[in-house]
């Protein structure tokens, strides 16, 4: 991986081309991170450059996570990110990632937190259907989870049967998206399709591992 960043989701838009076809885009504000720290196979067993992004007030964080920031020599971040680059020795501590790193057409992975619709039941998370009629006395049993299997054999519920339970609010990863416009006078990547997460979510936008 050369190519990543922090971003945050501003919203979903839409682009014209050339030819006069809509694109549909979502706009990520991307950028400027900078970088916080650099770990070495020597010092940490493995080699990543860690990333802030998001100011907040210093007087928010604890004096050890201060004093991280004041190492590096940059303003005290609210989100740190790592990043396994290729080439992680040739950057340096205050360094900034910009989204211009990026360029139009490229393939990404943009990774965020899908938006949480708490305790949901079968037919909301799963696209369950109904049971039975909804007439003639079958009670109240319609949006129900249904047969847990037999009872004699295999006396038990088998794993991943797909019952009520907490939906969304997990880490969830889009992959191959196109990037359709890049801004760098406003740090912004239009990306086109849909991202996970709502609107300020956190994201990180990495070059695609299958493209």
């Amino acid at each position: 991986m050369d190519k990543a960043i922090i971003g945050k989701k501003i919203g979903m838009s839409q682009i014209f081309t050339a030819e006069g076809k809509v694109i549909p885009v979502t706009v990520v504000e991307a950028g400027p991170c900078p970088v916080v720290q650099i770990k070495t196979k020597e010092n940490d067993g493995y080699e990543a450059i860690q990333v802030g992004f998001g100011a907040i007030k210093e007087t928010r964080v604890n004096k050890p996570v201060a004093g991280h920031f004041k190492k590096a020599g940059v303003t005290v971040k609210k989100y740190l990110r790592e990043f396994r680059f290729a080439n992680c020795a040739s950057y340096e501590l205050g360094q900034e990632l910009t989204c211009d790193m990026f360029k139009e057409g490229d393939k990404v992975d943009v990774t965020g937190t899908s938006k949480g619709h708490g305790f949901s039941g079968v037919i909301q998370r799963w696209n369950s259907q109904r049971i039975g009629s909804m007439t003639h006395g079958t009670g109240p049993i319609h949006r129900s989870v249904g047969s847990m299997g037999a009872c004699s054999s295999p006396s038990r519920v088998f794993k991943n049967k797909h019952m009520a339970g907490q939906w969304g609010h997990e880490k969830v990863t889009v992959q191959n998206l196109t990037v359709a416009r890049v801004d760098a006078a406003r740090n912004l990547l239009l990306i086109k399709g849909a991202v996970p997460g709502p609107k300020g979510g956190i994201v990180v936008v990495k070059e695609s591992i299958k493209g």
